[in-house]
């Protein structure tokens, strides 16, 4: 009976640090995906039509977008995931080209999404978010370049996936990191091929000042529980983050404070929504957290 109730007390841990750290929503994404009604599903699909109209009056053929997936805000992080929309995907216009982990074959894979596909991935039915950020021209156009070269992408994609990823280590990536590496790929001045690419893209955005989220732990069991699972890791984090019990891992909140400050001239949009209405607010003031207009916003009430 002790041993079954460590087992038990390992299980709740191991579960608290994936729903906690975890950047992709794997957990859901390998399991059964949540039953939504048709009402919910009808109000998703036309925040993704609304978001997609973002999109294409835009001016721009790219934006990177990111949405609110799990439940992070214990950690303030409002956005777990991240991806490049791309306008010129032939048969899918404004897909969202990002990593995701292949649950059937265990291993991280590079996937072209449709933005319905992409917004339905959020935990909540009835309350979502959605950020798009759009670069100067000529940043889009290499970044478009970069992302539409599969032998560039894919020699950015590592072998092993990790939630958690220390971000700056080649051992492990998450969906967050891929993007991060690519945005490197596609500004530095130096582009390295083959096996070199991922450790160059990496130094380039440290002496680019790109900061990753800190992620402080409360509980030193929460790392131990680690070794109870494929998707999270702690062996690539430097043995001195580990003893303070912090994580330095690429988020969604990563990539846009490191694209703001080096390119002022960058635009953002994010869009909200709730059982009853779409938000849409343009600039880099963040929207609230419960998805009410202020001046200057933009309101659209959901087609009953």
């Amino acid at each position: 009976m002790r041993e079954r109730c460590w087992r038990l007390l390992f299980v709740a841990l191991l579960n608290l640090l994936v729903l906690e750290v975890s950047t992709a929503g794997v957990l859901r994404y390998c399991s059964a995906a949540p039953q939504l009604t048709a009402t919910q599903q009808d109000k998703i699909l036309q925040f993704a039509a609304i978001a997609r109209e973002a999109l294409a009056t835009s001016g721009s053929r790219l934006a990177i977008v990111s949405r609110s997936g799990l439940d992070l805000s214990y950690f303030n992080q409002r956005y777990s995931h991240a991806g490049v929309s791309l306008q010129n995907i032939p048969g899918m216009p404004w897909s969202v080209r990002q990593l995701y982990f292949d649950c059937a074959e265990q291993k991280p894979r590079l996937f072209d999404q449709g933005l319905a596909g992409f917004v339905l991935g959020a935990d909540d039915p009835d309350k979502g978010f959605l950020s798009m950020v759009f670069l100067p021209t000529a940043e889009a156009n290499a970044l478009e370049e970069a992302a539409q070269n599969n032998a560039v992408s894919l020699q950015l994609l590592a072998r092993q996936y990790s939630a958690n990823a220390y971000a700056f280590s080649t051992l492990y990536q998450n969906c967050n990191q891929w993007v991060a590496e690519l945005l490197a790929q596609a500004w530095a001045p130096q582009r390295p091929s083959g096996s070199d690419a991922r450790m160059h893209a990496q130094s380039w955005l440290a002496t680019q000042g790109y900061a990753p989220t800190e992620f402080t732990l409360n509980w030193r069991p929460m790392l131990w529980a680690t070794a109870w699972s494929n998707l999270v890791h702690t062996d690539d984090h430097p043995a001195a983050d580990l003893e303070a019990l912090t994580l330095k891992v690429s988020m969604p909140a990563s990539l846009e404070a490191f694209i703001q400050a080096k390119f002022p001239g960058a635009d953002r949009v994010e869009l909200c929504r709730t059982r009853t209405h779409v938000v849409i607010r343009r600039g880099w003031r963040p929207l609230p957290d419960d998805c009410i207009a202020s001046d200057g916003d933009q309101q659209i009430a959901f087609v009953p």
